[in-house]
């Protein structure tokens, strides 16, 4: 099942649809996609059944604007699960790889209020000139659960899609001076779609800890990216029972992986140079893609004027 969030001219509410044969089967709105994986597997293949036995409306998909699968997730943590990334992009941010990498998986809350659709235009973060895209793939929970063991994971899973965490690279590393995650630095924009891909989908590419598709990402139609979910470090299972402990879950939480290795330009930056792979700019086209999950492509746009805070200088003792 491959589920879309999208938004026809003449319907002013976002529809809920099947993908099936180049068409939208919708469900009948207030009906989001929450609604339909909240029940479940058992209870998305129904929601299909309904879909296409009784659409309350049929889009061509060259019709529809798609957006964000779930366009306001309650939740969106980002890991760090692919160890090339990680090794790779903390070093050319001047941080040492840490051992408890190896022990345990690490991530941060993202901005749900930033998601926006596969199609839309991103704009940079205000004041920076290092604008990064990172590919990721993320699992987005259905049925909720606290304290989730890895080996239930699966079963708290609705399905896959794509994710990128835009990155201001120069506010990031300024922030990560604090010891401190990341926020401003990643609290943009975060591109999320096309579709929802449940889990039966992808069985057939299965592997030890994601599945064998293909990763890539383009600025401006030159290849930058080129990774494979397969070498993930740390499985989904692992990122879900770390995630659940002492919480809970809820249906629409994100779930992202992080970035596959070479999957930003701060890595092929670092390991080829700034000349061969600079940083985004205005009205660069950036195209990320998942094989079985579907592309994200991206106008980047100018920021917003940065507004300078009150204090514009600072003292040793604070005043």
């Amino acid at each position: 099942m491959r589920w879309a969030t999208f938004q026809i001219s003449s319907i002013t509410t976002p529809l809920v649809g099947l993908l099936r044969d180049g068409a939208l089967y919708a469900l009948p709105p207030p009906e989001t996609l929450i609604d339909v994986i909240a029940d479940g597997d058992a209870g998305q293949a129904a929601a299909a059944q309904r879909a296409i036995r009784a659409p309350f409306h049929v889009a061509e998909l060259g019709d529809a604007e798609l957006l964000a699968p779930i366009p306001r997730p309650p939740s969106v943590r980002d890991f760090m699960a692919f160890e090339n990334h990680y090794v790779t992009s903390m070093a050319a941010l001047g941080v040492p790889t840490h051992p408890l990498y190896y022990q345990q998986p690490v991530f941060y809350f993202s901005n749900p209020a930033a998601i926006q659709g596969p199609t839309e235009d991103v704009r940079m973060a205000p004041g920076s000139t290092a604008f990064d895209y990172e590919l990721e793939v993320a699992a987005v929970i259905g049925r909720p659960g606290s304290n989730i063991s890895p080996a239930e994971a699966q079963d708290h899973i609705a399905g896959y899609t794509i994710l990128s965490d835009w990155s201001a690279r120069d506010v990031q590393e300024a922030e990560m001076s604090f010891q401190i995650g990341p926020a401003k630095g990643k609290d943009t924009a975060t591109s999320l779609g096309p579709y929802l891909v449940s889990k039966d989908e992808l069985a057939p590419y299965a592997t030890e800890r994601g599945f064998d598709l293909a990763m890539t990402a383009s600025v401006n139609g030159v290849l930058y990216s080129s990774g494979n979910w397969s070498s993930l470090y740390w499985s989904f299972a692992d990122l879900i029972a770390y995630a659940s402990r002492g919480t809970t879950l809820v249906p629409g939480d994100v779930v992202g992986a992080g970035t596959v290795g070479t999957g930003c330009i701060i890595e092929l930056s670092r390991v080829h140079g700034a000349e061969r792979y600079p940083y985004l700019v205005e009205n660069d086209v950036v195209e990320l893609t998942i094989a079985e999950l579907g592309s994200i492509t991206a106008t980047v746009t100018a920021a917003q004027e940065l507004i300078p805070l009150s204090r514009t200088t600072g003292r040793a003792d604070g005043r």
